[in-house]
């Protein structure tokens, strides 16, 4: 089974370093950067499965940066993660096409089983479109 390609987008570094490896330390191939446009910028040069993606980012936020993400692939799967719980912003989110939506802190084995769920529909998606 091939790894499942994460990108990580938090404009807090160590918090981004941190997960990084959590997740490489579990089997995922993992890239991170700190902002929205290098998000659009390396989702343009490279195709990922899964995007983690903060909200309250310097520049361009999650929310704005979210549709554009879907807009370079309808198929990639965005989970959110944030500090800042806001059932508006939740479900404006998954409106948007966010995939879930986790409340910092959570339990990293839940977040793994959240990406588990996204990259089966991800693959279910791309299957039924081929």
């Amino acid at each position: 089974m091939d790894p499942i390609k994460t990108l990580i987008v938090d404009d807090e570094e160590r918090f981004r370093i941190t997960l990084g490896k959590l997740l490489a330390s579990h089997g995922l191939v993992v890239k991170d950067v700190g902002s929205g446009q290098e998000a659009l910028d390396e989702l343009a040069r490279e195709p990922y499965d899964i995007v983690l993606l903060d909200v309250k980012m310097p520049g361009m936020s999650g929310t704005e940066v979210l549709p554009r993400i879907k807009a370079l692939d309808p198929a990639i799967e965005v989970i959110v993660l944030t500090g800042h719980a806001s059932v508006d912003i939740a479900a404006e989110l998954i409106g948007h096409g966010a995939a879930d939506y986790l409340v910092k802190p959570y339990r990293i084995q839940e977040l793994l089983d959240i990406i588990a769920v996204a990259n089966d529909r991800r693959k279910a998606t791309k299957r039924a479109g081929s």
